[in-house]
């Protein structure tokens, strides 16, 4: 057991709590392999009713995984083994994505904060995702040569009117009505209320009724006003002709997010787009299988060192892309994202 997250049954409940505020729930592997069997034992337990799931401190639910760590375990290299940090983690992180999808009771996560990448693995997969004036929502993988992953190539084509899309290319942050329009959130309840809802849940109250006891108005959002550009300008099949979209529509949002793109990985834009495409039909086992492949092409490759460098490292916000123009993205290296890794594809115990 790791100290960076407390699990407790109480009151019938089985409680979750990421417990590094000073980095944000940031998640790490000893968190994953300390949740992944309490959920299995919750799950097969009658006397457990639900689970809930926080972050502590006052700012983020969880920022992410670890990716510092990954970047230093990779940096060192890889030697192969089936259990090196780079394989271990994104293995162990998306069997975990996939218990949540699958937890046969209600999973209760408050979203009372940044709610980013890893964190949102383990929140947008369960029953009930409970979202606050103070939740910032974002899947910004492309800024560091990644890709939306966590199970991220199911969920976003999911959402309504290429919202989805346009979250896993951009990295746009949502608030609020934001995130309860895209889909990513359920409830809205004010943060000075979770604590109560918490209570009422464990002193027996039916979740959706204590969720509606404690809602709040989470005020106007601003996807709605773009929601006809975004539907139109991400419906297209490649990044240029996304990109050539954007141009056209003249507004200043259109250039904005246009602006925005143009700073992302070139790599990893198109490996996206072709992974939105993909994971439109897949099931959550086939989605997560494929992010595997993609995760460890990505371990071997140029784009999410560099990513990783510019942003926490060196911090000089200046990536040197590799290749550094969409036009130099060729289709073989797209395809080679989605190739099965030489240890094998990622399975279900």
């Amino acid at each position: 057991m790791t100290d960076d997250i407390q699990i407790e049954t109480v009151d019938g409940i089985g409680r979750v709590l990421l417990n590094r505020p000073k980095a944000l729930n940031a998640l790490t592997l000893p968190m994953i392999r300390a949740m992944a069997p309490a959920l299995a034992r919750w799950a097969a337990d009658p006397a457990v009713r639900a689970v809930v799931i926080r972050g502590a401190g006052d700012r983020a639910f969880c920022a992410g995984g670890d990716v510092r760590a990954v970047y230093e375990a990779g940096k060192n290299g890889r030697d192969g083994s089936i259990d090196h940090p780079t394989r271990a983690f994104f293995r162990e992180e998306y069997r975990l994505n996939r218990a949540i999808h699958r937890f046969p009771k209600p999973y209760v996560a408050f979203l009372d904060g940044i709610t980013m990448g890893g964190g949102v693995g383990l929140s947008v997969h369960g029953s009930h995702r409970v979202v606050t004036e103070k939740t910032l929502f974002a899947m910004p993988e492309t800024a560091i040569g990644l890709f939306p992953d966590v199970g991220g190539s199911w969920f976003l084509p999911r959402c309504p009117d290429r919202i989805g899309v346009y979250l896993a290319l951009t990295g746009a942050r949502l608030k609020g009505r934001d995130v309860l329009d895209a889909g990513a959130g359920t409830h809205f309840v004010p943060s000075a209320a979770v604590d109560g809802v918490e209570a009422a849940i464990r002193g027996g109250a039916a979740i959706d009724d204590a969720l509606a006891a404690a809602a709040g108005d989470p005020g106007p959002g601003t996807l709605d006003a773009h929601r006809e550009t975004i539907r139109r300008c991400f419906a297209h099949g490649t990044v240029e002709e996304i990109l050539d979209a954007l141009g056209r529509d003249g507004g200043e949002f259109a250039r904005e997010v246009r602006d925005g793109l143009l700073h992302k990985s070139p790599t990893s834009l198109a490996v996206v787009l072709e992974e939105m495409k993909r994971g439109e039909g897949l099931s959550i086992e086939d989605a997560l299988i494929m992010e595997y492949r993609m995760v460890q092409r990505c371990m071997d490759g140029h784009e999410f060192f560099e990513g990783i460098r510019a942003v926490l490292v060196d911090k000089d916000h200046a990536p040197r892309w590799r290749p550094a123009k969409l036009e130099e993205v060729g289709r073989e290296l797209v395809e080679s994202h989605f190739a099965m890794p030489p240890e094998g594809d990622l399975t279900f115990p």
